[in-house]
C-alpha cells in the first residue's frame, strides 16, 4: 500500500487589531464641523488659514507663599489636580521692598496645556467650570489682546469639580490665557465661540440712515 502523503495546514493568518485613537470631543468638532464654518465666514483660500488655539495658560498668584510653605504646596496641588499637570513655581525676578519680597522667593505656580491635555481641560472649564460661577452672566468680549489671545479671571478654584472644599487652605483665584493663532481678534472672538466658550455678543452698530 502507497503510503499518503500528510499536507501540511497552511498556518492561519492573524488579523491585524487597529488601536483606536482617543480624540477629545473638542478636537473632533474643530476638525469636522469648526473649520469649515470659519473658512466660509472669513472666506479663506486654504484650510491651513483657518486659526486654532495653540495652547492654554494657568496663573495663580500667591502672596502669602514667601512665609508659609504649605500655602505654596496646597496651591501646587490644586493646579495640578485642575489641569492634570504639574505647574511650575514662579519666582520674584527682583527685589520689592514696598511687598517685602526678595528676589528668588517663590510668589505663585503656572501651567501650560497644549493638545489633547489642552482639549480636555477646554471642555471642562467650558461645559462644567464655568456655569458653577456664582452671578455667571458670560464672559467679556473685550478681553482680548489685539493679537488673537483671551485672557480672564476665576475668582474662586473651588467651581472646578475637582477640587475637595474640605480640603482646601483658602479660596484663591487663577488667571487664564487662551492663545490663538488668530490674526485678529474678531477671528479669534467668532473661533471660540464656534468652540462653546460663553462669550458675550457683541452689540451690532446700527447705520441710521439720515431723511433727507
Amino acid at each position: 500500500m502507497a503510503k499518503e502523503k500528510k499536507t501540511k495546514k497552511a498556518p492561519a493568518k492573524k488579523k491585524k487589531t487597529v488601536a483606536s485613537v482617543y480624540v477629545p470631543s473638542l478636537r473632533r468638532l474643530y476638525r469636522e464641523q469648526i473649520v469649515a464654518v470659519m473658512q466660509k465666514q472669513f472666506n479663506y483660500a486654504n484650510i491651513m488659514e483657518v486659526p486654532k488655539v495653540t495652547s492654554i495658560s494657568l496663573n495663580m498668584g500667591l502672596g502669602d507663599a514667601k512665609t508659609n510653605s504649605k500655602y505654596l504646596e496646597s496651591a501646587v496641588e490644586e493646579m495640578t489636580v485642575i489641569s492634570g499637570q504639574k505647574p511650575i513655581i514662579t519666582k520674584s525676578k527682583k527685589d520689592i521692598s514696598n511687598f517685602k519680597i526678595r528676589k528668588g522667593w517663590p510668589v505663585g505656580c503656572k501651567v501650560t496645556l497644549r493638545s489633547n491635555m489642552m482639549y480636555e481641560f477646554m471642555e471642562r472649564l467650558i461645559s462644567v467650570a464655568l456655569p458653577r460661577t456664582r452671578d455667571f452672566r458670560g464672559l467679556s468680549f473685550k478681553s482680548f489682546d489685539g493679537r488673537g489671545n483671551y485672557n480672564f479671571g476665576i475668582k474662586e478654584q473651588i467651581i472646578f469639580t475637582e477640587i475637595d472644599y474640605d480640603k482646601i487652605e483658602s479660596i484663591r483665584g487663577l488667571n487664564v490665557t487662551i492663545t490663538t493663532s488668530a490674526k485678529s481678534d474678531d477671528e479669534a472672538y467668532h473661533l471660540l465661540k464656534n468652540f462653546g466658550l460663553p462669550l458675550r455678543d457683541k452689540p451690532v452698530k446700527q447705520e441710521v440712515e439720515e431723511a433727507a
